[in-house]
Order: structure tokens, then C-alpha cells, then sequence
């Protein structure tokens, strides 16, 4: 009877396990279709035109700017294929000589960000068993940190432009013209224009 019983217990070790080795290739089965759909993924942030030529000679950036936009629309085996290119193209850009404006803490800590999310991205590529929803979610977080970097890159260069028109040094004064709406700026620069007025003496004409 203790035989029997012993058999038994056994039997059912070895089919529950059988079981689980039947799902766990279901599973797998499952999930292999599922890599090879194609995902649109989140807007990737441009550089405005009117500012790319004023990045053109920065190779490294250009190389990944080039790059990412293999993953606007890919599926998840083709993002994993491009994942490790992405990471050596970024860790080039991390390296890279920058241009003056972009050494800044601000800029840098979108880079290192974005450059982490590639390092994930190439990490998971080694994981046997990841599944194509944490791709795609890796994907996303890593289009929306180099969104990030091209989002100030923007503002920036749109800073450096509307300082020039109005001839005013905001970083002196403490204003962030990022900021400001157009009545502001407008204001600023009439008050710019009355300072320069005076600064020349412009002589008051006097009735006769």
C-alpha cells in the first residue's frame, strides 16, 4: 500500500511538472508573434529647422538624431537587432566635443538620462524571456529622453535668438526669456530701447 501510494505521488510530481513545461512553451509560442508586430511608438521631439544648421558639424549628435528614428515605428525584434548600435552611437555623442552652449548641467543631465535608457534597451536584449510589451515600453522611454535633449536644444537656440534680437543679457539680469509670454518681451524691449535713448543724451527740443 505505502508502494502505491509512494508511485502515486510520483506520478502526479512528474505530470505537474510535465504540465508546466507544456505552458511555460505555450507561453513561449505566444510571445514569438507578438516580437514580430510592428508598434508606432511615441512622437519623437524634432529640432526646429531653423536651428539645424547651427548643429550640422556635430557629427555624433547627428549620427543618433539619424539613428532613433528606426525606432518611430519598429517592431520589437527589429528594436532589440538596432539596440546595441543605439548605445555605441550615444556613448559617441556622451563623449563627443560639445558645442559651448550645450556644457551646461541642464543639457547634460537629459544626455546621461537618454544614455541610460539606451543602456537598458542594449541590457535587455541578453534577456531570454522579456516580453514584447517591455520592449515596447523600453523603446518609448528611450525616445522620450532623447525627445528631451532636442526639446532643450530648441530652447536654447531659441533663447540665443530672441537675446539677440533685443540686445538685453537675461542670464545677468536673472529673467529666463524661455518664460516669457509676448507682452512681456515686448515690454522689455521698449524699456531696452528708452535705456539706449537716454544712455545717448538725445537732446529734448524746447518750444521757441
Amino acid at each position: 500500500m505505502k508502494n502505491l501510494v509512494y508511485f502515486f505521488l510520483v506520478f502526479i510530481l512528474f505530470y505537474a511538472c510535465g504540465l508546466d513545461k507544456t505552458e511555460k512553451a505555450n507561453a513561449i509560442q505566444q510571445q514569438k508573434p507578438l516580437l514580430s508586430i510592428v508598434k508606432k511608438h511615441v512622437k519623437l521631439e524634432a529640432i526646429h529647422p531653423e536651428f539645424k544648421d547651427s548643429i550640422k558639424d556635430w557629427k555624433e549628435f547627428n549620427s543618433v538624431a539619424d539613428f532613433i528614428e528606426k525606432f518611430k515605428e519598429v517592431s520589437p525584434n527589429e528594436a532589440l537587432s538596432n539596440a546595441l548600435q543605439l548605445r555605441d552611437l550615444t556613448k559617441s555623442l556622451k563623449d563627443s566635443v560639445k558645442p559651448k552652449m550645450f556644457l551646461i548641467p541642464s543639457f547634460m543631465a537629459r544626455l546621461n538620462v537618454f544614455y541610460n535608457e539606451t543602456l537598458r534597451l542594449a541590457d535587455i536584449t541578453f534577456i531570454p524571456a522579456i516580453s514584447a510589451k517591455e520592449i515596447n515600453e523600453q523603446v518609448d522611454k528611450t525616445i522620450q529622453a532623447f525627445s528631451a535633449i532636442n526639446s532643450k536644444v530648441n530652447t536654447l537656440y531659441s533663447k540665443k535668438r530672441f537675446e539677440a534680437a533685443i540686445d538685453v543679457d537675461f542670464d545677468f539680469v536673472g529673467i529666463d526669456s524661455t518664460k516669457m509670454d509676448t507682452i512681456t518681451k515686448k515690454s522689455i524691449k521698449n524699456n531696452s530701447i528708452e535705456k539706449i535713448k537716454k544712455q545717448k543724451k538725445v537732446p529734448i527740443k524746447t518750444k521757441q
